[in-house]
């Protein structure tokens, strides 16, 4: 019962705090990770890929598998809930009182504020995303050979979506069926 409590506090925290979007819960995640061991860094890279191979807002997504890992069926609820909830309550605050304040200086300056923070959020969690997916810090020390030290068949993976993307214009969908495949087939 007391990681149910602790979970719903850990998540309403995070829904409280991450400005910016579903990415902007990756620095939470990792931190939670580090003080819970609910779950592994790597465990947050399969919450992205299946948060963004799953229709749904990516942190509801990330919070749901999250809760479940940890606690079941009843984590991933309590989970879930605690992520909503404190944008829900903020949300109903401020469209009460939005009028009043539309054009205040001082809200104006806060949200141009919280943009340059939601950015580096999102980018910090991508890198520790990338250090996960593209390298093996283990086999650098092992042999002691840089080249042991990437992933390369995940380094030209992620270059060639990347290309793909900016150059196709497909739906994410089919390029994360595509690396799902490849990954299958060349046993990432």
């Amino acid at each position: 019962m007391m990681t149910l409590l602790r979970l719903f506090l850990e998540f309403a925290k995070t829904g409280l705090f991450s400005v910016g979007g579903g990415l902007a819960t990756l620095p939470f995640l990792y931190e939670m990770s580090d003080a819970t061991g609910w779950f592994s860094h790597a465990d947050i890279a399969d919450m992205i890929a299946v948060s963004e191979s799953t229709p749904g807002a990516i942190g509801i997504n990330m919070s749901t598998y999250a809760g479940f890992k940890t606690m079941g069926v009843p984590g991933g609820l309590i989970a879930t809930v605690g992520l909503a909830l404190p944008s829900i309550i903020v949300i109903l605050i401020i469209a009460r009182f939005l009028n009043k304040f539309r054009n205040n200086p001082l809200v104006e300056g806060a949200f141009y504020g919280l943009r340059p923070a939601s950015i580096a959020m999102i980018t910090a969690a991508g890198l520790n995303v990338a250090k996960v997916a593209l390298v093996n810090l283990n086999a650098y020390g092992l042999s002691g050979n840089l080249g042991d030290m990437f992933i390369w068949k995940a380094i030209i993976l992620a270059v060639l979506i990347f290309i793909g993307q900016k150059k196709l214009k497909w739906h994410p969908v089919v390029f994360i069926a595509i690396s799902a495949v490849v990954g299958i087939l060349f046993q990432f």
